[in-house]
């Protein structure tokens, strides 16, 4: 079983890091090994909607996925479940604190044939991706982004 959680503090209001978070058009932005993200549904985003997400993996190969909203709750969590590809599933819980907001992304698995294998340098490889995706997003909110000015802390 892969199983971990990273936490990182952002010097921005809960609802603006929610609203960035769970914009799939920003995805590659703070994930930097997001190559393309693609809406299977109209509407606003929901439980139920579905996107098609195609990562770089190490070597540069492309992995495609399908995940499908499974919480969505406004600037409280969000959280999706992969039904096509590595089943590897997230969940972003948002706390607004006294400087900001407390992000936690917990994620877990149970990979299958070779990943099974694989599955304690999967973990650390994820886990590692995921810090540096949270420290991107931290960054790109602190510092400001187009339509938002920088943090004034």
């Amino acid at each position: 079983m892969i199983e971990f959680e990273v936490k990182t503090q952002i010097a921005r209001p809960v609802g603006e890091v929610f609203a960035y978070v769970t914009d799939p058009a920003k995805l590659h932005t703070w994930q930097t090994n997001t190559v393309s993200v693609e809406r299977l549904d109209g509407g606003p985003l929901r439980p139920g909607s579905r996107l098609r997400e195609v990562h770089r993996a190490p070597g540069g190969r492309a992995l495609a996925s399908v995940v499908e909203v499974a919480a969505l709750e406004r600037d409280r969590c969000f959280a999706l479940c992969v039904v096509e590809g590595m089943a590897i599933h997230a969940r972003i819980s948002f706390d607004s604190v006294h400087d900001g907001t407390r992000m936690r992304f917990a994620a877990h698995g149970q990979p299958t044939g070779a990943g099974r294998v694989l599955q304690p340098l999967l973990r650390a490889a994820l886990k590692r991706q995921l810090t540096r995706d949270c420290k991107a997003l931290k960054g790109l909110l602190e510092q400001g982004y187009p339509g938002i000015a920088p943090s004034s802390r």
